[in-house]
């Protein structure tokens, strides 16, 4: 009887082992395959004059910072860095603002309409943002906000519209955290006299680090890359231009051989703020989608 037990056993850790090792086998495959074009596209950015691309060899016979030199001294760059910045800036704020808002009223007030209004707002979430382009372009081409009579500024604000102004429609995870947070502190605050807004500000949202985090990264990240919406309301605006336009049109406009490096440069340098965020703000991060992920 011991003996069956001890081969059940073996046989159990045996089984255990080979799952671990496979799954570890599987996911340091799956990392190499997605840290690869990374590390190739910083390796590309620090060529030397003579680049790789050019001459078809994988690796460059030197590394310098040329590449980067010309980046901000022969094109817009800094420029289109500078406008997409504002435009993630702004739009961390505007929509962090918006989705938490939407979120805390649906999580802790019970009004008329209520459950239409969630599900007005899942259905217009499941069709893709793209769909009503030439709507809100034509719109914006009426106030002067986009085509040939728009200014830089007007091109600027009306993305940071597009961007923001749907906002509230992502609430569902934060809701779902707030969900998690006790209703009993609301009644007792309530009987000590505060109000719904101080309730939000001064109970809600201290306990709430994890959900805003999460929120305002997402916010951020949306603006940050986005390129199918600012390409079509931009233009041939150059001043105008997001990174994610400005690279599009340097390989576009020009000899992809001549500009290859100069992109990778480029690339590299819009994922830096991001990689940044992530690695300072990981932990609040995770648990924002844990945190959301609890209830609807």
């Amino acid at each position: 009887m011991n003996t069956e037990v001890k081969n059940k056993k073996a046989s159990m850790k045996r089984r255990k082992t080979i799952s671990k090792a496979t799954a570890y086998t599987i996911l340091s495959i799956l990392s190499v395959l997605w840290i690869l074009p990374l590390l190739w596209m910083v390796i590309q950015s620090f060529a030397g004059p003579e680049g790789s691309y050019q001459n078809g060899k994988i690796f460059p016979d030197s590394f310098s910072f040329h590449w980067y030199i010309q980046l901000f001294t022969t094109s817009n760059y800094w420029r289109w860095y500078l406008n997409t910045l504002l435009i993630a800036v702004v739009c961390l704020f505007l929509s962090t603002f918006f989705t938490i808002a939407m979120a805390y009223v649906m999580s802790r007030f019970r009004f008329k309409s209520r459950k239409k209004l969630q599900s007005i707002a899942m259905i217009l979430g499941m069709f893709p943002g793209f769909m009503s382009m030439a709507a809100i372009y034509h719109i914006f081409s009426s106030v002067n906000l986009a085509g040939g009579q728009a200014t830089t500024a007007g091109l600027i604000f009306a993305l940071i519209l597009v961007y923001s102004g749907s906002a509230g429609l992502n609430y569902y995870v934060s809701k779902g955290f707030f969900d998690t947070v006790s209703k009993s502190l609301d009644e007792a605050a309530r009987i000590d006299g505060a109000t719904n807004a101080q309730i939000f500000v001064k109970i809600i949202l201290p306990l709430s680090k994890p959900i805003i985090v999460y929120t305002a990264l997402m916010s951020f990240l949306g603006p940050w890359g986005d390129f199918i919406f600012s390409n079509y309301l931009l233009g041939t605006n150059e001043k105008a231009w997001t990174v994610a336009v400005g690279l599009y049109n340097m390989l576009s406009n020009a000899n992809i051989a001549a500009q290859y490096n100069m992109f990778m440069a480029g690339a590299v340098l819009i994922a830096v703020p991001i990689t940044i965020l992530f690695l300072c703000l990981q932990r609040y991060f995770v648990e924002g989608i844990t945190g959301g992920a609890v209830k609807g």
